[in-house]
C-alpha cells in the first residue's frame, strides 16, 4: 500500500458538513441529500446479509430482480465510484452477479478490481499455508452439515445447517492456534460461519487501498455492511469523513441501520431515483 497516497487522500477528502459523519441520521434523509452529492461520493457495499438475503449455503444466494439495474445506474451516477466489498473471492462475486461485473474488494481485502473491466490484483495478501489449511479443513468432518469453503486467501467453515456444531468448531480452531502460536492467522466469527484468514489484511485495509485510486480517490465513502467482518470498515469511515450503515443490528460507530437487505436495496433504488429527480 502506498502510504503517501493514503495520506494525500485524507488531506483531500470532502469536508461537506450537510450530512453528519456521526450520530443517528435517518437513512431516507440521507438518501435525499446524497442524491445531490453522488458525484462526490463513493458507494461501498457488502454483499451477503447486506445486498443479498442470507441463504442456507453460500451457493444458494440469489440476486433479486432489479438490483443489477440499480447498481449499474449508481455506477453511472458516481462515474464508476461504486464497489462491492466482500469476504467472497472476486471470482465468486462475478459468478453471483453474472453476467454483470462490478468494481470490488474481495477476500476480505486480499483482492481488488478498480473497475468492472480491469484486471484483478492481489493487495499484498499471501495465501494461507497449505498444511495449516489442511488442518483447518479437517474440522469440517466434525459433523454433517458443516460446509467447507476454500477462498484461497482464507478458509470458511459454515454451520448454518449444523448450528449445534458451533462450539466444537471454535474449540477445534483454538486448539490449532494454540499448537501454532506463531501462525499469522485471524479468526473471523460471522453469521453461522467461522472464517480463518491471514492476519495481514482485512476489509478496512482493502478499502483504504481502493480509495487511493481513481475514480474513488478524493470522494466521500458511504459504506453499508452487516457482520463482524465489516466493523473494521465502520471504524475507518470517520477518517474519510464517510458514513457507515449497518444491517440487522445497531453496530457501533454507524450513522444508522437498516432492518434487512430488502431495505438496503430499496434505499439504493431511491438514491438513484432522487438523483434523477434532482437533475430535472
Amino acid at each position: 500500500m502506498n502510504q503517501d497516497l493514503v495520506d494525500q487522500y485524507l488531506a483531500e477528502a470532502p469536508l461537506r458538513q450537510d450530512i453528519p459523519s456521526s450520530g443517528k441520521v435517518p437513512p431516507n434523509l440521507v438518501a435525499s441529500e446524497l442524491a445531490r452529492q453522488l458525484d462526490e461520493c463513493a458507494i461501498l457495499l457488502d454483499i451477503d446479509g447486506t445486498l443479498l438475503d442470507l441463504a442456507p449455503t453460500p451457493r444458494e444466494v440469489w440476486v433479486p430482480p432489479g438490483l443489477a439495474i440499480t447498481l449499474n445506474r449508481l455506477l453511472l451516477k458516481t462515474s464508476g465510484a461504486l464497489a462491492l466489498v466482500s469476504g467472497r473471492s472476486l471470482n465468486d462475486i462475478d459468478l453471483i452477479f453474472a453476467p454483470e461485473q462490478f468494481p470490488a474488494v474481495g477476500g476480505h481485502g486480499a483482492e481488488m478490481r478498480i473497475s468492472g473491466d480491469s484486471e484483478a490484483v492481489a493487495t499484498h495478501a499471501p495465501p494461507m499455508e497449505k498444511e495449516l489449511k489442511r488442518r483447518l479443513a479437517a474440522i469440517a468432518k466434525l459433523s454433517p452439515g458443516i460446509l467447507l469453503e476454500d477462498k484461497g486467501y482464507s478458509l470458511a467453515l459454515h454451520y448454518r445447517l449444523a448450528p449445534h456444531a458451533e462450539k466444537a468448531i471454535y474449540e477445534a480452531v483454538s486448539l490449532i492456534r494454540a499448537d501454532l502460536p506463531n501462525a499469522p492467522i485471524e479468526v473471523l466469527p460471522g453469521k453461522c460461519v467461522c472464517e480463518i484468514k491471514h492476519s495481514g489484511f482485512n476489509k478496512a485495509s482493502g478499502v483504504v487501498e481502493l480509495m487511493t485510486h481513481q475514480p474513488f480517490r478524493g470522494r466521500r465513502p458511504i459504506f453499508i455492511g452487516d457482520d463482524v467482518t465489516d466493523e473494521s470498515v465502520f471504524a475507518i469511515m470517520p477518517d474519510f469523513n464517510g458514513l457507515a450503515f449497518s444491517v440487522g443490528r445497531r453496530a457501533q460507530g454507524v450513522a444508522n441501520h437498516f432492518d434487512e437487505p430488502r431495505d438496503v436495496r430499496e434505499w439504493l433504488a431511491r438514491l438513484v431515483e432522487d438523483k434523477a429527480a434532482a437533475g430535472r
